[in-house]
């Protein structure tokens, strides 16, 4: 993974500052109980035009105010407000290459109490340049993890909570320490939910199928978008059902997708090769048809990319 440098201005108690100085008190309520949610959401050199295109600006920001229905947040920021940070943090802070913006909504008291409810809330955002999450070209080797995917009626995997993340952080953990690159969740039911920290696709019969939306998962913003561009772009059957743990062992072909993995093939699944341990054609013409997308180079999805300057 490519170093992940900072941008030097941040958005923090409600104005830009160098990111020095955009700083918690180790007393603030999110630090000690985890009451924070966030958003992660790319923006993509376009060399042709010297532009950062952000991808699905919208898309990203609405999921984040619907989720704070659920942790009882509110902030001064609307949605339109919200999205201005995030492309005014890259225009003060230079960047003309890759980045990742990260908006927090945060318990930002200092207060004790494992509590949500009548909790001040604060916005926050920070960028970084980011290349390649993972291995996209080779593909990944995975593996079952043995740690299960918190329920709905736990902690809502669609939320996309700060406090949530030690999950994915031991499951991803256990499946490096045992060699190999990523980890793929089970539900408590046994059936598959997703990745550590992304959706997970196999194809079948030339069918792409998923988990649906009820499977403990999050709902992505790039699952929906590989989910469109499978039927409008490449014509193909999308299925969103329950899918079996040992489904994955006979699938033609697997993938991992979300902003940070983007689109990224799994070779092999508790040691059992896949497609003969390459990416499958159709792994590989949706992550063509989503580079072009995510760039800027598709008309016919031009309207998901916002041009930063």
């Amino acid at each position: 993974m490519a170093a992940m440098i900072p941008g030097p201005i941040a958005y923090f108690n409600g104005g830009y500052v160098p990111i020095e100085d955009a700083k918690i008190s180790i007393m603030t309520h999110a630090f000690n109980y985890g009451t924070g949610l966030f958003e992660g959401i790319r923006g993509y050199y376009n060399a042709e035009e010297d532009n950062v295109l952000v991808f699905k600006l919208p898309e990203h920001v609405d999921r984040m105010m619907r989720n704070c229905r659920i942790l009882c947040m509110d902030i001064p920021e609307d949605q339109a407000a919200i999205e201005e940070i995030c492309l005014e943090v890259i225009r003060r802070s230079g960047f003309r290459e890759g980045v990742y913006i990260r908006p927090i909504i945060y318990k930002s008291e200092h207060s004790l109490g494992p509590t949500v409810k009548g909790v001040e809330s604060r916005l926050c955002c920070y960028i970084i340049k980011l290349g390649d999450y993972c291995d996209i070209e080779s593909g990944l080797d995975v593996a079952v993890s043995s740690w299960r995917r918190l329920s709905d009626n736990a902690i809502p995997s669609r939320v996309k909570s700060t406090g949530s993340y030690i999950n994915s952080s031991l499951a991803a953990s256990e499946a490096k320490q045992a060699g190999f690159h990523e980890a793929v969740f089970l539900r408590e039911d046994g059936t598959v939910a997703e990745g550590s920290a992304m959706n997970l696709f196999l194809v079948q019969n030339n069918k792409v199928i998923t988990s649906p939306p009820n499977a403990d998962i999050l709902v992505g913003i790039t699952r929906n978008t590989i989910m469109q561009l499978a039927r409008e772009a490449l014509g193909l059957e999308v299925i969103e059902r329950n899918i079996g743990r040992s489904e994955l062992y006979v699938s033609d072909e697997l993938f991992f997708c979300g902003t940070g993995a983007q689109v990224a093939p799994v070779r092999s699944v508790d040691r059992r090769v896949i497609n003969g341990g390459t990416p499958g054609p159709i792994t590989k013409q949706l992550q063509s048809v989503y580079f072009d997308v995510v760039q800027g180079k598709n008309p016919n999805y031009r309207h998901w990319c916002r041009a930063v300057y």
